[in-house]
């Protein structure tokens, strides 16, 4: 009730009675300064216990940061050679670097703890992620840094075996590994599948749904824009969908070729293709976990996934009955699975009779789920750091 004697410019002050203004003045200063205690005080209580500075040296690493952690990055420029952001979450304080400015020895190490976010996908990404492993081991030895984490954009046939005489358990350094595609050796003790998420290193943006992706009709039954391999599961597709006419009621540009190279106007025509199609279809590349699925959510595109093992050794074990896209299916996706284009025809028949409304439903119900996906990835992380970093308090 403090605040109804303070509220300047009330009738009831005698507008001619100094005193009551000074007074007046006085229990305003006096709410200021209790406010102020108070803030003061709560952030105090909430003070993170532990300081986490993460360094993405992959572009993975902004799906990390932007994507799941919904953090901001200094300056917006996406080609800037330094960038840089923070934020609070659970008892942890996260800070975040990238750029192609941020080098082994060239920036202050911030904090005890390190995330390291690197490429392992082939030789000579590996290479590059090793020096930073190194970079990492030394700043352990030197008792600059305590604890370090690795999320890792791993191998498509997750050829990781590179990564193993880092890990604390056969006696390197690094305390958790987090690591894309269906990795065998994934045990949620400190081997943990992440998320292969958005094509960031094509600037694939952060997307707010708004009205009219929930609500409006969509121009097209389904969509796929892609390279098309020789012998490939897509030259199956692209046949299924010619035979029936079906390529006429969706959005189909196929190449032959893959370009890393988006043009701002193929990039377009894609996020377009998301936006106006009811689906997407997701044909199995080097590894059926691709980034098309995440693409596809965030427009609230319901991804038809091509649900096969890739060649490689993903997921070849006894744990995993539910690769490939463990992750996914545990976190419930609510996503169509198919184990052949011979089923597409007849989805794409029941997708016909669907009313809008019907639509409009689904996508909320796809919109949530990657909400929430997001969110528990994130909390997921968080908690894990946070068990594994912080000293626990069994006596």
């Amino acid at each position: 009730g403090f605040t109804d004697h303070v509220a300047l410019g009330n009738e009831e002050w005698n507008p001619w009675d100094a005193d009551e203004k000074n007074e007046l003045a006085a229990s305003q200063q006096r709410y200021e300064a209790n406010l102020k205690m108070i803030k003061y005080a709560r952030s105090h209580l909430e003070q993170p216990s532990l300081r986490v500075q993460i360094w993405g040296k992959a572009a993975i690493g902004l799906y990390l940061w932007q994507h799941i952690f919904g953090g901001h990055l200094e300056p917006a420029d996406v080609i800037a050679q330094w960038r840089e952001g923070s934020q609070n979450a659970g008892k942890t304080y996260f800070s975040f670097l990238t750029g192609p400015s941020v080098v082994p020895g060239y920036f202050s190490v911030e904090a005890e703890h390190v995330v390291l976010v690197l490429n392992g996908r082939e030789p000579a990404k590996i290479a590059y992620a090793t020096q930073w492993l190194h970079y990492a081991q030394t700043l352990m030895e030197t008792r600059k840094i305590q604890h370090v984490a690795l999320v890792l954009l791993g191998n498509e046939q997750c050829n990781n075996a590179w990564i193993q005489p880092y890990l604390k358990r056969n006696g390197g350094f690094v305390n958790l590994l987090f690591v894309t595609y269906d990795y065998v050796l994934v045990n949620e003790e400190d081997i943990f599948q992440w998320p292969l998420g958005v094509a960031t290193y094509r600037n694939f943006p952060v997307v707010e749904p708004s009205w009219s992706m929930l609500h409006d009709p969509r121009s097209y039954l389904c969509n796929f824009l892609g390279t098309v391999y020789k012998n490939s599961s897509r030259e199956t597709l692209i046949e299924i969908l010619k035979q029936d006419g079906l390529d006429k009621l969706c959005w189909i540009a196929a190449r032959e070729q893959w370009q890393p190279q988006e043009t701002n106007e193929s990039f377009k025509n894609y996020q377009d293709a998301l936006l106006q199609s009811d689906l997407t279809l997701c044909p199995v590349g080097i590894n059926t976990e691709c980034y098309r699925i995440y693409e596809a959510c965030s427009y609230g595109s319901l991804p038809v996934i091509e649900d096969v093992m890739t060649p490689g050794d993903c997921g070849n074990s006894s744990v995993y009955h539910s690769a490939p896209l463990q992750l996914l299916k545990t976190m419930g996706a609510p996503f169509i699975f198919i184990k052949n284009w011979k089923e597409l025809p007849a989805i794409l028949e029941k997708e016909k009779k669907m009313s809008l409304q019907e639509k409009i439903q689904r996508r909320k119900k796809l919109l949530e789920w990657y909400r929430n996906f997001k969110a528990w990835m994130r909390q997921k992380f968080i908690n894990t750091l946070e068990n594994s970093f912080l000293p626990s308090d069994k006596g």
